[in-house]
């Protein structure tokens, strides 16, 4: 396996690649890596000739100074662990590498994908994201990129940024992984104390009692029920709510099929997100 540091470097191993016919695959990550994240470096291992994944922890995309100051930097630990995944390339830069004095700030009209949940709650979050991703698609020249849907919200956003800007990438959305309890896989969970981790399955249940409900109430209804049940609960919930898969729009009365039901909820100071489609 490479480990390449810097652009040059890897500008030219990609043209080599490509000029040899290869097709590559894409992992972005921010490091702090776990199972999930090996789920989608092995998928795309099937799936390319070539695969790259990135650890960048990517300051455009924190709205928090201090969120991103206690984000969990790991790097030895994940060198390790991408290698044994069968990855070919993992892409370690430096910002200043990532983001040169010349870079020219994409515009991207995301539409309402700004304003609603994590667009609401973390203002520019969604911009650092495009920036970085059209930065690394234009370094990598990925045929395919793949994604956690853990991040569901997330997904839609490049999906959009990719066909406003017209890029040659298909977006390949994965599964959520999940801990045997039913805890979503999180770099954040490094954070957690193992009392912490027994909190943080109420958000599991929580989904899965929404899933329950979704056969005999409606979409407020049960999002009414929810933020009682996380009030009368030790933590603190950010939000619940059930949208529609494509829009993301709030529903209301109506269903849509493939609802899913969206929660952001904190265990002490740690943020945790998960979703869950519930029809």
């Amino acid at each position: 396996m490479l480990v390449i540091n810097n652009v040059s470097d890897l500008t030219l191993q990609i043209s080599e690649l490509k000029s040899l016919g290869k097709k590559i695959g894409f992992v972005p990550t921010m490091g702090a890596l776990h199972i999930g994240h090996a789920s989608l470096m092995k998928r795309s291992v099937r799936e390319n000739d070539i695969t790259v994944v990135s650890i960048f922890v990517n300051p455009r995309q924190f709205n928090n100074p201090e969120d991103l100051a206690k984000y969990p930097r790991t790097i030895e630990t994940d060198i390790e662990f991408v290698e044994k995944t069968g990855v070919d390339i993992v892409f370690i830069p430096e910002e200043d590498d990532v983001y040169p004095v010349n870079f020219s700030v994409p515009e991207v009209d995301l539409g309402r994908l700004e304003v609603l949940m994590e667009g609401r709650m973390r203002p520019g979050h969604f911009d650092g994201v495009v920036q970085v991703l059209t930065r690394f698609f234009q370094l990598v020249q990925p045929d395919n990129a793949y994604f956690g849907l853990k991040d569901f919200q997330q997904v839609a956003v490049v999906r959009k940024m990719v066909e406003y800007l017209h890029l040659p990438v298909n977006i390949i959305a994965c599964p959520i992984y999940r801990e045997s309890s039913g805890l979503a896989f999180s770099s954040r969970n490094q954070r957690l104390t193992e009392a912490q981790k027994e909190e943080a399955l109420f958000i599991y249940k929580s989904l899965l009692k929404a899933k329950e409900l979704a056969k005999k109430m409606t979409p407020v209804q049960i999002a009414e029920i929810m933020k009682q049940d996380y009030s009368d609960s030790s933590m603190e919930l950010e939000y619940f709510e059930i949208v529609d898969p494509v829009t993301l729009e709030s529903l209301t009365d109506e269903w849509t099929p493939d609802a899913v039901a969206c929660v952001v909820a904190y265990v002490g100071e740690v943020r945790l997100i998960d979703n869950m489609q519930l029809n």
